[in-house]
């Protein structure tokens, strides 16, 4: 395709950014992407420790999210799958529950778990068919409530709220008391129905790296923070002035943008720590859960790691905290281990490293699927784009990315938005 000349940036190189160059790529535009980081992925990172690689932050892609299924070859990545089902700790016992339909092997565990009562499996059961029926659109367009409202008001008794659905989604939404939105509730609790949890074998930054090697036009400069964007005009941290004549910001476009100083986006912060263990007590792939409310710890999951230095005599063990705490570092780390043991029966070989990440997800209300090219122009020349405009989720930021592109694309060819 003949190559079009406009000079188009696109500040950040995570996931929004690297499909909104993608999109560009495709109609024939070569993009410049500015990181201020030394590599592409945002929040979606690895980085290898002691012969392991370890993920910042537990992070799962979810194989049924349409974009995941548009832009990135599944296959190629080598995927882990997780069973659908959890292994749940609770009164020193571990309980296995599943989902009986795709898996028959967890009828008899689920049933006899002791995880809920009989009516809370049928609930479960209803929840799955009401929400395989109704369309993602459909969902976002409900009024919101929050999550712990939307599953008591269906029904769901105390303790299958308490020893379930808090560990497992508060990992997911990274907040305890499931005051989440309930439209992103049934969003992800219908991708687990429809697809897969799953992580690549070599760590969840194989996603943004395979964004990376489909990109052919696109110029990438690491190390480069951008301190302020005007409509033609990017100015470096360093001082350096760059000219543009359009630009997607696709990170968060507060600090970047004056007439956005007062519109800065509320995170949730999670911390995720990796030890060396001897052996797995969870012997399927399946996230553990710790269902009492005292624990620090809500779930920890064994990742199949690439063993670089050789050693695959032990195994690698996930841990993620999510609730606030004030201990230091040495402290954190001796109560997640005493937790460990105690609840789960684990001794740990060894402490690997701790991740804290203050902004691992974005804490917004007015929850929505999509939005159209021209939501994402916020002048005559600056797009945005990032999962922020959206909802928390893989899937949010390749859409916004998407919709940013085909935005500024628009208007190259003569629509006008704003």
């Amino acid at each position: 395709m003949e190559k079009k000349d406009h000079n188009i940036h696109i500040i950040g190189a995570g996931v929004s950014g690297l499909i909104a160059a993608k999109v560009l790529e495709d109609q024939g535009f070569y993009p410049k992407i500015l990181e201020a980081s030394d590599t592409a992925g945002g929040r979606v990172k690895s980085e290898t420790v002691a012969g392991y690689t370890l993920d910042h932050g537990f992070q799962v892609l979810l194989t049924a999210y349409p974009a995941v299924q548009k832009y990135l070859d599944l296959k190629a990545l080598d995927l882990q799958q997780f069973i659908p089902g959890a292994a749940i700790f609770n009164n020193g016992k571990q309980n296995i529950i599943g989902d009986p339909l795709r898996n028959i092997r967890f009828l008899f565990p689920t049933v006899f778990s002791g995880i809920g009562n009989f009516s809370d499996k049928l609930k479960v059961l209803q929840l799955n068919r009401i929400l395989k029926q109704k369309s993602v659109l459909e969902i976002f367009e409900e009024q919101e409530e929050t999550t712990l409202s939307y599953l008591t008001g269906f029904g769901f008794s105390p303790q299958m709220i308490e020893q379930f659905f808090r560990p497992f989604f508060s990992g997911i939404f990274l907040e305890p008391d499931l005051r989440t939105s309930s439209r992103m509730f049934q969003f992800v609790y219908k991708m687990f129905g429809e697809g897969h949890a799953t992580l690549p074998k070599s760590g969840i930054a194989a996603i943004p790296q395979q964004l990376v090697q489909q990109l052919e036009h696109t110029t990438i400069r690491y190390n480069c923070p951008v301190a302020s964007v005007k409509n033609k005009e990017i100015v470096l941290d360093n001082g350096e002035v760059l000219q543009t004549d359009y630009t997607i910001v696709a990170t968060e476009a507060s600090a970047l943008i004056p007439n956005l100083k007062n519109q800065t986006t509320a995170w949730h912060s999670c911390e995720t720590l990796y030890f060396e263990t001897e052996t797995k007590v969870i012997s399927y792939p399946l996230i553990g859960l710790i269902a009492d409310k005292s624990a620090l710890i809500n779930n920890l999951f064994y990742p199949t790691s690439l063993h670089t230095s050789g050693n695959t005599e032990n195994e690698l063990l996930s841990v993620t905290v999510v609730k606030d705490h004030h201990l230091s570092a040495e402290a954190l780390i001796a109560q997640v281990q005493e937790e460990l043991k105690r609840y789960c029966n684990i001794d740990t070989l060894k402490f690997l490293k701790k991740f804290t990440i203050p902004k691992a997800l974005p804490d917004l209300i007015g929850l929505t699927y999509g939005l159209s090219p021209s939501e994402t122009q916020l002048t005559s020349e600056i797009f945005l784009a990032g999962d922020t405009l959206l909802n928390g989720s893989l899937n949010a930021a390749m859409i916004s990315g998407e919709s940013a592109a085909k935005g500024l694309m628009d208007v190259i060819n003569g629509v006008t938005y704003y």
